[in-house]
């Protein structure tokens, strides 16, 4: 960790702006760590949803948010840097000016937590001259402790696979952040059908560890499977632009990984009835690669152009499987990962 005595500040006018992109969580790897290592994971980083931050320095301490940014995510803002004047004493003395400028959907599958604490942690770090690697400020804020695909993603974005974190003891924490096994770039025409439902939330917090807690052990044969899809189908299928390797891959993750999170979900391997319907008719139907991020309740569908995405959603519209309670996003991968830049005054 960079061990700076004293923390330079920037001038009084001066800021950092921060954009942590958006991820997908695709599957893990191994779950309960029957093949040697627990956890690892596939994920991908996308556009169009970011989390923004400024932070500047102040005559006081202030929050504030763009509106439609909901309360709890800035009250999270300000614990992050609350734990960061901990964790840097020597910064424990300068006000500063938080503003959330945009949020990404909370407990929906996006990493919107991960997200959050990363791009306040860079933006203080930036702001007091301080140099520390993603990894490091994960750990400062309770990051990454079971995937390193929201790290991964924050820092450069792409096809991410992680290896699980260091674990001496599965019944301690981890005591190093996942490390990334391998990046790819999606195919450039390639797109993801995104389904939110506004209505419900994914499992978090003390809900998720229960759930987890609750849940029989991961078979090794499904997690052999799950490794052996990713290596051979689902990153080779992305190298190689072939869709379709890539699609029957990532289907059969989804399918071993929602046969055994089900018993914690409303509707079987989907936390949103209505994104279920709609993801397993876009599966029966047409080439895709479905499933849900996470806890969901975000879906998603990979489809190999942009056009056949679109083709897709009219057609489930006209069968009648599209709840009109379901917001649709055609996104791109996002092969970038969070923008710094500099705040000047008045901005």
């Amino acid at each position: 960790m960079t061990t700076n005595a004293a923390c330079p500040r920037l001038p009084a006018h001066a800021g950092v702006r921060v954009a942590a992109p958006a991820r997908l969580h695709l599957g893990f790897l191994d779950p309960d760590g029957t093949l040697g290592r627990r956890w690892g994971g596939l994920g991908l980083c996308v556009e169009g949803f970011e989390t923004v931050i400024e932070l500047r320095p102040a005559a006081t301490d202030r929050l504030s948010a763009a509106p439609g940014v909901p309360a709890a995510e800035l009250d999270r803002a300000g614990a992050h840097v609350a734990r960061l004047r901990h964790h840097w004493p020597t910064t424990a003395a300068t006000p500063l000016h938080l503003h959330l400028a945009a949020a990404l959907p909370p407990h929906a599958g996006f990493g919107s937590g991960t997200q959050l604490a990363l791009a306040t942690g860079r933006a203080y770090a930036t702001l007091f001259g301080r140099d520390d690697p993603t990894p490091q400020l994960a750990q400062a804020l309770g990051r990454g402790l079971r995937s390193g695909i929201g790290i991964a993603a924050f820092d450069q974005g792409g096809l991410l696979l992680d290896g699980g974190p260091s674990q001496a003891d599965p019944t301690t924490a981890p005591t190093r952040v996942a490390p990334l096994l391998a990046r790819l770039a999606l195919p450039p025409a390639w797109r993801v059908l995104l389904a939110l439902d506004p209505t419900t939330q994914g499992l978090s917090g003390s809900a998720e560890r229960q759930a987890l807690q609750a849940l029989p052990p991961f078979p090794q044969g499904a997690a052999a499977a799950i490794c052996h899809e990713t290596l051979m189908r689902v990153l080779p299928g992305a190298a190689s632009d072939e869709f379709s390797a890539f699609a029957r891959g990532l289907n059969r993750i989804q399918a071993l990984l929602g046969e055994h999170f089900a018993p914690a979900q409303p509707d079987g391997a989907y936390t949103s009835p209505a994104v279920g319907r709609l993801m397993r008719w876009l599966g029966e139907h047409r080439q895709a690669a479905v499933g849900q991020s996470s806890w969901g309740p975000t879906g998603f569908a990979f489809f190999a152009s942009e056009a056949n995405a679109h083709a897709a959603c009219e057609s489930a519209r006209a069968a009648g499987r599209l709840d009109p309670a379901l917001a649709l996003h055609v996104v791109a991968a996002r092969n970038a990962g969070a923008s710094v830049s500099p705040l000047e005054a008045g901005a």
